[in-house]
């Protein structure tokens, strides 16, 4: 597939170029500021953009801006955010729309080639991929919340919901069998009031969504940053 590749850190890009390169796949462009980005995008129109949320020149969240702008010219892009650290207002913003095709990683995740690969080619295919991380913040910022009211078996289905397992991937991760987990999901859309549906990423987005639209208002500490700021 043709990539779009933004990372501000030079080792960091080059890496993940060559191990992009070395699984089959196209980087057609590269940028290393965010206003590079939104051009290469429009330009190439890539299968999918891979992109590093805080870029120069201002370190905020040039990345997500034009993931979002790229999103509203090229409808349905692809989007795979990389980001150092969970931070919930970007993945929110991210979801935001509803779309289909959108993925959000922390840089760690990079280091497991498979789990990144995975998530690159499903969020390519119009599905979702979210760190692990990410979901467990999204999860368990929620107060006064029907999320509340699920099992600790239920919760556990909906986080591998939320990262783009199908029926199969969650009952093998929980070892249990597909009719249970398909119990599970049934209870977890009921609590939330959220119609059943069995087509993949729509009832992922259904759910973060309603978590979405219930974000506690309190503004969130940002949590301690190092010196590098990607």
């Amino acid at each position: 597939m043709r990539v779009v590749m933004a990372e501000d850190n030079a080792l960091l890009r080059e890496g993940i170029v060559m191990l992009l390169t070395s699984a089959g796949h196209d980087v057609v462009a590269v940028a290393s500021s965010g206003p590079e980005v939104l051009p290469a995008l429009l330009t190439h129109r890539p299968d999918i953009a891979v992109l590093d949320v805080r870029m120069p020149p201002g370190f905020r969240d040039e990345g997500l801006r034009a993931a979002v702008a790229a999103r509203e010219r090229i409808p349905g892009l692809p989007v795979l955010v990389l980001s150092q650290y969970v931070e919930e207002s970007y993945a929110a913003e991210l979801l935001a729309g509803g779309a289909s095709g959108i993925g959000y990683l922390l840089k760690d995740r990079v280091g497991r080639v498979d789990e990144f690969l995975d998530a690159l080619e499903r969020v390519a295919a119009g599905g979702t991929a979210l760190d692990p991380e990410v979901v467990t913040e999204l999860l368990t910022r929620r107060k006064d919340s029907p999320v509340d009211s699920l099992t600790p078996r239920e919760r556990e289905v909906l986080e591998l919901m939320a990262a783009g397992l199908d029926n199969t991937a969650i009952a093998k991760s929980l070892t249990v069998t597909e009719r249970s987990v398909s119990k599970h999901i049934g209870n977890v859309f009921l609590k939330l009031g959220l119609p059943p549906s069995d087509s993949g990423h729509r009832r992922v987005l259904a759910v973060l969504a309603y978590l979405n639209d219930r974000r506690d208002p309190a503004p969130v500490a940002p949590r301690p940053t190092r010196q590098r700021r990607g």
